[in-house]
């Protein structure tokens, strides 16, 4: 099994999955050859599956669930392709109904607050590109220099399944990278920003406290208030899943709920009727 796993993992390097999706799969797939024991693949059927899955539950939330199934539906995909079964064994088995939730978003005020305090020039050009282009960390963390134009005004951005597109950046933005290049000849060749994944978060975190921020901020915060602000400003529903990247609308829908939710907010605030 360990080197099926190998085969596997290259599989989906190759398809462009990132590091962290592949180390997910990874982790739910050794809980599943550890469940499995020593029992060979091709005897797997669907009654075993249903028992592994069963024993996931304890504990855990519906969308973890869902993962670990959507996990084990593509690896058994992939061990079919391989010609290494005839039939996937957990093709009849359904994702557990996730409930909608709503993105965690912060007001046009608080994100001007957070983005224009005081910071160093690096730490300022991340924040606006987070907050002013909303990119994914995982997209942050990939930027080269040559990914970003500020001649057109636009940034190249790499994205899941390795799909690329092409962000506008706005003023603050542009003000923000132009003042970064020009002061950092370290970014000649390279990543734009030599940081981890982690540390950004850590640095979002951090500004928001400082910021007075009484809810937790991270990355997705930002990039979740980009698609809402651009909503309340009566942007396209399509606009915006291409600027965000998802390649199914329903996933962009969501920042719909967002703004109705704060129609209603102001109506219970305001009307005399409420």
């Amino acid at each position: 099994m360990p080197s099926l796993l190998i085969l596997f993992e290259k599989h989906l390097a190759q398809k462009g999955y990132s590091a962290n999706t592949i180390a997910s799969y990874h982790h739910d797939l050794r809980q599943l050859f550890s469940f499995l024991k020593e029992k060979d693949l091709k005897k797997v059927d669907l009654i075993t599956l249903r028992s592994f899955i069963s024993s996931l539950y304890q504990g855990r939330q519906a969308v973890s669930i869902a993962r670990k199934i959507s996990t084990l539906k593509v690896f058994f995909r992939f061990l079919v392709k391989q010609g290494i079964l005839k039939s996937s064994p957990v093709a009849e088995i359904s994702l557990p109904k996730i409930p909608t939730k709503i993105p965690n978003v912060i007001s046009v005020d608080e994100a001007f607050r957070l983005v224009e305090g005081p910071a160093g020039k690096r730490d300022r050009a991340i924040l606006e590109l987070l907050y002013g282009c909303g990119l994914r960390v995982g997209e942050l963390v990939r930027l080269k220099k040559e990914d970003v134009d500020l001649r057109e005004g636009w940034v190249k951005v790499l994205g899941k399944g390795n799909k690329e597109r092409l962000v506008p950046i706005g003023s603050k933005a542009h003000a923000a990278l132009e003042d970064y290049l020009s002061s950092n000849e370290g970014v000649e060749k390279g990543k734009l920003f030599r940081l981890t994944a982690r540390s950004i978060q850590r640095m979002v975190k951090k500004r928001g406290l400082k910021a007075g921020m009484l809810k937790k901020v991270t990355p997705h915060t930002l990039r979740h208030s980009y698609a809402t602000h651009l909503m309340e400003g009566g942007a396209d529903l399509r606009g915006i899943q291409e600027l965000l990247g998802h390649a199914s609308l329903s996933t962009t829908q969501r920042y719909t709920h967002v703004s109705l939710q704060q129609l209603m907010e102001v109506y219970d605030k305001a009307h005399p009727k409420a």
